[in-house]
């Protein structure tokens, strides 16, 4: 594989060109950039592939789509190699509405194994000696020209994925845990899209702090968060670059009527006052003459349920020590937390809970049930 760095991909018949070379490789390395910390919206902003023969990277900006990598996304026959895929393919189905199978993520692997380092740096390095520069992680990619020397630090994150997920799942075979780490591959593409159904919620809710306020401060904080949100997408910046969450709580709690009393408020400095002082005083009358507005209802709270879901914590952390991994690899949260509500008593009942996780209801099953009902015969 070439050490250049590649020429840039930006129109559709060199993506397709792409995609139909891509096709020929079972092992495909994959990675993106995005620009969450510069934008109000974060954008897929560069896309990386490696095959053991090139590397090639993509400027999603200038493209109508990225319909020519679809079928390979999806293909059960490719496996596509990240590292913590997670986030990468939460961006992609939320702007590209992309399918995916057949996935390998280094980042899933590493914990299953139990490994202290897991970011794609420490793992470089401890099993290839490899040293990636940290420079550009909070870099803008949404900015244009991409710069060489942020070309060249996004090809090296995928530059050496395949020779990193032949040693992890050798290292998962030799260990036992590769059925393990095949459960998690395959539950990504479910995970994020649960995450994407998450995100539909009412701006003010989305606040840190929002349901430990009253009605009417929180009907001034949805005001503010309104005010808040249509800021940053006019300047195309995030959110806590027009106000930080605390800012906005403590505001809807105060009500202040003033710029004297405004500027009692940890975060606003003079600066702020300036931009936003009228605006957030106009916003707090707003919310004040406003319905109340009451926080979305939880669940009732279920002392049986808190008991169950205690029992299971504690059995997923004992089990977890004598692995030596994190306890959400022997049971995910959102496993744990519908089977501590379902209270299933026998195997049959548990089966359907653990749908998504047939290796661990095959190997921990029957624990599962002692740890929920330890008096039961």
């Amino acid at each position: 594989m070439s050490s250049s760095t590649p020429a840039l991909i930006t129109s559709t018949d060199a993506l397709t060109a792409l995609a139909a070379r891509l096709q020929s490789h079972p092992l495909i390395a994959v990675d993106t950039e995005s620009n969450s910390l510069h934008a109000y919206r974060e954008r897929l902003c560069l896309l990386q592939f490696s095959t053991p023969h090139e590397d090639a990277l993509i400027d999603p900006f200038p493209l109508p789509d990225l319909e020519p990598l679809g079928e390979l996304f999806a293909s059960p026959a490719h496996e596509k190699i990240f590292h913590a895929a997670e986030y990468d393919i939460l961006v992609m189905q939320r702007q590209y509405q992309l399918e995916f199978s057949n996935l390998f993520d280094t980042m899933i692997a590493a914990r299953i194994l139990g490994r202290k380092r897991v970011g794609l740096g420490g793992l470089l390095e401890e099993d290839f000696g490899v040293k990636l520069e940290k420079r550009f992680q909070r870099a803008d990619w949404g900015a244009r020209p991409l710069l060489p020397a942020l070309l060249d630090y996004a090809r090296l994150d995928t530059h050496y994925l395949i020779e990193l997920r032949n040693k992890l799942k050798a290292d998962l075979e030799t260990a036992g845990r590769w059925e393990l780490a095949q459960e998690d591959f395959a539950r990504l593409p479910q995970v994020t899209r649960a995450n994407l159904e998450v995100e539909d919620v009412p701006e003010v809710w989305r606040v840190k702090g929002a349901r430990d306020l009253n009605p009417r401060q929180a009907a001034i904080l949805h005001e503010l968060a309104e005010y808040r949100a249509n800021r940053a997408a006019q300047a195309d910046v995030p959110l806590f670059k027009v106000m930080g969450d605390s800012t906005l709580t403590e505001i809807a709690k105060l009500a202040p009527t003033t710029a004297e009393e405004l500027a009692g408020v940890a975060g606003m400095s003079e600066g702020q006052i300036r931009r936003h002082g009228k605006a957030i005083l106009a916003a707090v009358r707003s919310g004040q003459q406003a319905a109340p507005v009451r926080r979305p209802p939880r669940r009732p709270y279920d002392e049986s349920y808190i008991e169950r879901l205690e029992l299971l914590r504690l059995w997923r952390k004992a089990a977890a020590k004598e692995l030596d991994v994190e306890s959400d690899v022997v049971l995910p949260r959102d496993i744990m937390e519908s089977t501590a509500r379902a209270n299933p008593r026998t195997l049959a009942e548990l089966q359907p809970l653990f749908a998504s996780v047939p290796w661990r209801y095959k190997t921990w099953g029957e624990d599962v049930l002692r740890a929920l009902h330890p008096n039961q015969g």
